[in-house]
């Protein structure tokens, strides 16, 4: 059994797994330009951020109904709670639907289906956080925002995600500042493919708690001793770091001096269906490749339950910590 685990870096368009693609395209009578899933999965090999989400947004047209929208989180939940999650943080991106004239309230009607009885049914406790595309504007991002509110209850906080190069987090202040006065928590991707400066402007102008991905925080010395004393937790995705050429092989990447440098980083699988690895997978091969020992995998995964937003379920947390201590490798 893997060792209990939160994820907490999580975009459930991206475990729609070239099965499931064919399963509800067909069920929507809607046709892929592909032979079948073998083409498909042919298709998962990127050169950049962007060539993956070219893939990422087409192959969201299958997603139209409430029951498709349970399907694809079932799915997740399925495999998450075999790779020893016990606590997931899931992003999804509204704006992707909505432009496609599926309703908020037919997307967050059939996540939450399946969000609400995967405790009892996986063993997996769960929390929703939206998504603002950071390649759409702000004054979309505002819309998004209003459309959800009828749904805050069970939205747990927002996030920025999409292509990072060229769209600062300042821009999106003003629907930052709106989900704080809602009450909603914030992160936000920084430091992927965009500089060390997007990691400094997300903390300072978003007022975020957690950084989704960060690698790039390494290249700044005062920047990484802010998030040590502040203990910014940063939701690494090695897996996906990879395959979207951030690092260029897993045996390089910054995951172990992050860890030597008292960074809280936690290992997450992003976007797993494109990219190779659900949170357990990605775990074992940055420990493998990083020449990771049994204390420094135990700090990952106590860091990814410390890191999450279980402050109103301390009890809970707790009791994950205690799983994590207790297990056995």
């Amino acid at each position: 059994m893997p060792i209990p685990k939160a994820e907490l870096h999580l975009h459930i368009e991206g475990t729609l797994e070239p099965e499931l693609a064919f399963t509800l395209a067909a069920r929507n009578g809607l046709a892929l330009p592909y032979a079948d899933a073998e083409e498909l999965r042919a298709r998962y090999r990127f050169q950049d951020l962007q060539s993956f989400l070219d893939l990422y947004y087409e192959l969201m047209a299958v997603l139209r109904t409430e029951e498709d929208f349970t399907d694809l989180a079932e799915a997740y939940l399925a495999r998450a709670a075999a790779q020893g999650v016990r606590h997931a943080e899931i992003f999804f991106d509204p704006q992707a639907h909505l432009a496609r004239g599926v309703p908020m309230g037919t997307v967050v009607a059939g996540l939450a289906r399946a969000l609400d009885r995967a405790p009892e049914r996986h063993g997996v406790t769960t929390r929703l956080i939206l998504c603002f595309l950071r390649d759409a504007s702000p004054e979309s991002a505002a819309e998004t925002l209003a459309a959800a509110r009828p749904y805050l209850d069970h939205i747990t906080g927002v996030g920025l995600d999409s292509a990072e190069a060229g769209n600062p987090p300042s821009l999106f202040r003003a629907v930052y500042e709106e989900a704080a006065r809602l009450g909603l928590r914030r992160v936000a991707h920084a430091g992927e493919e965009g500089p060390a400066a997007y990691v400094r402007e997300a903390l300072d102008v978003l007022g975020v708690e957690r950084i989704d991905h960060g690698l790039r925080s390494v290249e700044d010395p005062a920047l990484v001793e802010r998030l040590v004393r502040a203990r910014v937790p940063l939701t690494v995705c090695p897996l996906s770091n990879v395959r979207l050429r951030a690092v260029d092989v897993l045996s390089a990447h910054p995951l172990r001096a992050m860890l030597e440098a008292g960074l809280v980083v936690t290992v997450n699988s992003d976007d797993p269906a494109y990219f190779g690895g659900y949170a357990e997978d990605n775990l074992r091969a940055a420990a493998d490749a990083l020449r990771l020992g049994e204390d420094q995998v135990r700090l990952l995964a106590r860091n990814s339950f410390e890191a999450s937003f279980l402050d109103d379920a301390e009890d809970l947390r707790a009791a994950y910590l205690a799983e994590v201590e207790a297990y056995t490798f």
